[in-house]
């Protein structure tokens, strides 16, 4: 045996940790665009209005922030409590 057991290689452990991560952004990015199209644009047309284009502005932003914010929170969970179920009765 060559001393390494049932463990992965390491490179191979950190590529597939970045293309989740890069799956995960592509999700993240279609669903903004998606809650943002269709909260912001009334009638689309050659142009977007400074009112759509605020629209879009802090939708997105607003996205950004409370994903940002969810991803803390499992975060913290998971470390002071080792799971996600557990917070959800608190």
């Amino acid at each position: 045996m060559d001393g390494k057991g049932a463990t992965a290689d390491p490179q191979l452990q950190h590529f597939i940790e970045i293309e989740t991560q890069k799956q995960r952004f592509q999700q993240l990015v279609h669903q903004m665009t998606e809650v943002c199209w269709e909260k912001c644009m009334d009638k689309p047309g050659p142009k977007l209005d400074s009112r759509t284009e605020v629209c879009f502005v802090n939708c997105v932003e607003r996205f950004i922030d409370t994903s940002q914010f969810i991803l803390n929170r499992l975060e913290q969970t998971q470390r002071s409590k080792g799971s996600f179920s557990e917070t959800m009765s608190d």
